[in-house]
C-alpha cells in the first residue's frame, strides 16, 4: 500500500507519494533529499513519532499509521555556502501588504455581523486549557510567525530561528500576565513549533492555552475587502471573569489582526532573516520592560501602544545616565542626579 505525505520546509510544501508501507523513515528522508537538497542527517522531521519518541531511521512507514497526505514539518539546511543560506527568504504577503488600520476601525469594530461571528466562536470554539487562568493577572496574547519565530528561513533546529530573548521575555511576562498563543495556522503546527522552541514545557513560565486559525473571523473592510482577524472578544467571551479590555494586550506583526480590538494591539517588528538579525534584535528584551511598566496600571484602555518605545527609551536613558554618574560623583550629588534623571525619564515617557 502506498504512503503519501506532504513535507513543509522553507515556506513551501513538497508532495511525496512514491513510497510504500515497507519503506523506512530513511527512505522518506532520501526522497526529501531529492526534492529539497537537504541531506538525511541534516533533517529533523517534526511530529513523526513512535510511542511518543522521534521515529528512528529504520522504522517502517507502515508502522507509523500515517493518514494520506499527512503534513510533516521539516527542519534542516542544505549543504551550501553560508552566503546562499543567508539569502533573503520569500517575502511574506501579510507583512508586505499590511495596512494602517486606523481608517478601517470605526466601520468594522462594532458592526453587527462581526459581533455575531464572535458570539458564534465563543459558543462553538473549544479551548484546550494547558494551565488554569490566574486571578488578578493581565492577559498577554502572542502571535507566533515573525513575532516569536522566523518561520521562513532555513535552519537545522527551531532554536536557530527563535527570536532572541524569547524565554527571558516569557519568564518576565509570566510574573504579571497569563500567556496565550494565537497563530493563524492549524493547532498541529502551533503545537509543533512551541515544542521545538522549548516553550510548552518550560519550567519558568506556563502557557494558559493556545488558539489557532479556527478561532479567527473574517471581516469586510471598505479598502481591502475580506480579511481574517483575531478578535479578542472570543477570549473575553469565554473568560470574562479573568480577562477584558482593561487588562489585555496582544502582540502581532500584522496590524490588521487588531481590527476588532485596536486599542489592545501592539504591532511588533517582524523577526525575519534570523541568521542575519539574531545578534541585533532586541525587540522582546525591550517589550519585557514595557509590559512591566504597564502591569502597574489598572486599565490599559487609555494607552497608545504605538508609542511603547518611548517608555523603554526613558528606562534606557535612566540606566545609562546613572551608570555613568554613580562612579564619579559624591553620595549627596548622586542622590540629586537620580532625582533629576528620573524626572527627565518621566517627561520623555509622557511624550
Amino acid at each position: 500500500m502506498s504512503v503519501s505525505v506532504i513535507i513543509k520546509w522553507g515556506g513551501q510544501e513538497y508532495s511525496i507519494s512514491s513510497l510504500s508501507e515497507e519503506d523506512t523513515v530513511m527512505d522518506l528522508k532520501q526522497s526529501i533529499k531529492t526534492l529539497t537538497g537537504v541531506l538525511p542527517e541534516r533533517q529533523k522531521l517534526l511530529g513523526l513519532k513512535v510511542k511518543g519518541k522521534p521515529a528512528e531511521d529504520e522504522v517502517k512507514l507502515g508502522s507509523l499509521k500515517l493518514k494520506p497526505n499527512t503534513k510533516i514539518m521539516m527542519m534542516g539546511t542544505r549543504e551550501e555556502s553560508l552566503e546562499e543560506v543567508l539569502a533573503p527568504p520569500p517575502e511574506n504577503d501579510d507583512v508586505v501588504n499590511d495596512f494602517d488600520i486606523e481608517d478601517e476601525v470605526i466601520e468594522v469594530e462594532n458592526r453587527e455581523e462581526n459581533l455575531a461571528k464572535i458570539a458564534r466562536r465563543v459558543k462553538d470554539y473549544k479551548v484546550e486549557e494547558m494551565n488554569p487562568p490566574r486571578e488578578g493577572k493581565g492577559l498577554l496574547v502572542l502571535d507566533v510567525d515573525y513575532t516569536l519565530f522566523d518561520h521562513k528561513s532555513c535552519a537545522e533546529t527551531g532554536q536557530e530561528l527563535m527570536r532572541p530573548y524569547l524565554h527571558e521575555f516569557l519568564t518576565s511576562a509570566y510574573e504579571d500576565y497569563d500567556i496565550v498563543i494565537w497563530s493563524a495556522t492549524s493547532m498541529k503546527w502551533i503545537d509543533a513549533k512551541m515544542k521545538e522552541l522549548g516553550v510548552t514545557d518550560n519550567p519558568n513560565y506556563k502557557i494558559t492555552f493556545m488558539l489557532d486559525s479556527a478561532a479567527m473571523i473574517t471581516v469586510h473592510t471598505p479598502k481591502r475587502g475580506v480579511v481574517e482577524v483575531k478578535p479578542l472578544g472570543v477570549i473575553w467571551g469565554k473568560y470574562g471573569e479573568f480577562y477584558n479590555r482593561k487588562n489585555t494586550i496582544m502582540f502581532d506583526d500584522i496590524g490588521r489582526n487588531f481590527l476588532m480590538n485596536p486599542q489592545n494591539g501592539l504591532k511588533i517588528r517582524p523577526f525575519m532573516k534570523a541568521h542575519l538579525n539574531r545578534e541585533k534584535d532586541r525587540e522582546l528584551y525591550k517589550l519585557a520592560q514595557y509590559l512591566k511598566e504597564i502591569a502597574k496600571l489598572d486599565d490599559f484602555s487609555g494607552l497608545n501602544h504605538k508609542h511603547w518605545e518611548r517608555s523603554t527609551a526613558a528606562l534606557d536613558l535612566v540606566a545609562d545616565l546613572l551608570q555613568a554618574l554613580v562612579a564619579v560623583l559624591p553620595l549627596a550629588q548622586r542622590l540629586l542626579v537620580c532625582v533629576l534623571v528620573l524626572t527627565l525619564a518621566l517627561a520623555v515617557a509622557a511624550g
